[in-house]
């Protein structure tokens, strides 16, 4: 390279960066300083909170932030944040979902000669879910989970990975030899062994259940699987649950496949639940399915599960005070 080529390379890397926009030039240094001011933070703009998050809306939409210290979720009317020696374990997964949910469905209806079905395939994108288990401060299980984009879940999961490690100590019991409390229910943890199933699914069922027995009339404080409260008392009722079967489906194949996708690519569960007692008399059992068909999301399949549970649970209750109230009339006749 002669002096005359050189310094017409120079001249035009000059210009080049002076007739730059000025726009352009302050969103590279904007963005250096972002890298160079928070190293350990991943952030994302685009998530929606599906379930779980205490003081959350469903379905909210907001920004998600991960950094040494814990995780933050901010919405335009709250921000919820979890400190890293809370979390006990972080999953990622993924499912594709129809494109613009209920809009699009009625977009789709209202396509004739069939052209709804043929749209179906189509109208699908791709969604990441994280899920993320913590305790709270009384040692309750937690789960809560996250859609985000296509791809982003891993690079959270980065994020997770750099969190220092925390030392927790395991909580075996909710009451230490207090007082039942009336009304009260334990929902311990249940058993997965069976079947292999995401995190999400088994993050979603636990959080409908516990909300879905907080309805149930006559229903006292429902406690959280590892929940410690001396002030509390112990819980009168326990509820058990344990896979028996697992099918995830797939809702763009149900909605490709219009009527016949009522039987094919359904989602379904399967549990078996037990129902005691403090004092042991009741020992109940059954076993619970949900099925979800149609254009629905394959997770709302969880709520399905936890309200048939809840159904069972207050019908087993019933029909246990009834009986010990029965029981204890006719021994004071006896006597």
């Amino acid at each position: 390279m002669n002096y005359l080529t050189g310094s017409l390379l120079l001249f035009s890397f000059h210009a080049s960066i002076c007739c730059m926009p000025h726009t352009a030039l302050a969103a590279v240094a904007t963005q250096n300083d972002r890298r160079d001011a928070q190293p350990d933070t991943w952030q994302s703009t685009s998530v929606q909170h599906a379930y779980g998050l205490p003081d959350t809306k469903k379905n909210e939409k907001g920004r998600l932030t991960v950094n040494p210290d814990g995780l933050t979720f901010t919405t335009k009317s709250s921000s919820s944040s979890l400190q890293s020696p809370s979390i006990v374990a972080v999953s990622a997964g993924n499912q594709r979902v129809e494109l613009w949910g209920m809009k699009g469905r009625l977009l789709r209806m209202a396509i004739p000669d069939g052209g709804g079905i043929a749209a179906a395939g189509l109208m699908h994108h791709r969604v990441d879910m994280l899920t993320v288990e913590f305790n709270d401060s009384r040692g309750g299980y937690h789960g809560a989970v996250f859609y985000l984009p296509a791809n982003e879940a891993e690079h959270a999961l980065q994020s997770f990975a750099e969190m220092p490690p925390v030392h927790r100590e395991a909580v075996n019991a909710v009451c230490h030899g207090g007082a039942v409390k009336p009304g009260s229910v334990l929902v311990s943890a249940p058993a997965w062994d069976q079947f292999e199933v995401p995190a999400a699914y088994r993050a979603l069922v636990y959080e409908h259940l516990i909300d879905r027995l907080q309805q149930v009339q006559g229903i006292g404080h429902v406690y959280r699987d590892g929940e410690s409260d001396s002030q509390s008392g112990c819980p009168q009722y326990t509820v058990q649950i344990s896979i028996a079967g697992f099918t995830q489906g797939s809702q763009v194949k149900r909605a490709v496949m219009g009527p016949v996708g009522m039987f094919v690519g359904t989602t379904q569960m399967t549990f078996d639940a037990t129902f005691t007692d403090a004092s042991g008399r009741l020992n109940a059992q059954e076993q619970i399915k949900a099925t979800v068909r149609g254009e629905s999301e394959s997770t709302n399949v969880a709520d399905g599960v936890a309200k048939t549970l809840a159904k069972h649970y207050a019908s087993a209750k019933k029909g246990f005070e009834k009986a010990s109230v029965e029981g204890r009339t006719d021994l004071a006749r006896s006597r």
